[in-house]
């Protein structure tokens, strides 16, 4: 399954490509599940981000390593692949794409996952789009111009 979002942030690519640190990834997280930052290495190709997801009743260790980051004066992204992930999850994939819009910069959420199952897929969908959606308004706050 895939699932893209884009926002329009009033900040320059550099400035961008900068803010996307541990502090921007605690930040885009929803209050739920509760997210402990094991490791954030950054947005480079060999870099591992780790997290422990706090259900409550049980925990899930979720590590992914940065396979792939390029930049250009009009674009940058990086590829985190899931390496350890939570149970209901078999394959994760997460292009973050920045891309220069005018005096602006698009930041584009392109997920990638699967399921053990095409209905957990399916079931899974909406939970995932509202949980990258709940991201719009931060990146915009963290990212808006200041004067």
């Amino acid at each position: 399954m895939n699932i893209t979002i884009k926002t329009i942030v009033d900040q320059r690519l550099r400035e961008v490509i900068a803010g996307f640190n541990g502090e921007l990834f605690l930040k885009l997280n929803p209050p739920f599940p509760k997210v402990r930052l094991v490791r954030f290495d950054g947005c480079k190709k060999g870099d591992i981000v780790s997290m422990e997801l706090n259900f409550l009743l049980f925990k899930q260790t979720w590590t992914s390593e940065i396979t792939e980051d390029q930049s250009s004066p009009h674009e940058f992204f990086f590829i985190d692949k899931g390496i350890q992930l939570p149970f209901f999850f078999k394959f994760w994939q997460h292009k973050h794409i920045l891309q220069v819009k005018d005096d602006k910069t698009v930041v584009i959420d392109d997920i990638t996952y699967q399921t053990p199952t095409l209905l957990t897929d399916w079931l899974m969908y909406p939970l995932l789009y509202l949980q990258f959606l709940y991201r719009k308004p931060i990146y915009r706050k963290v990212f808006r111009l200041r004067v």
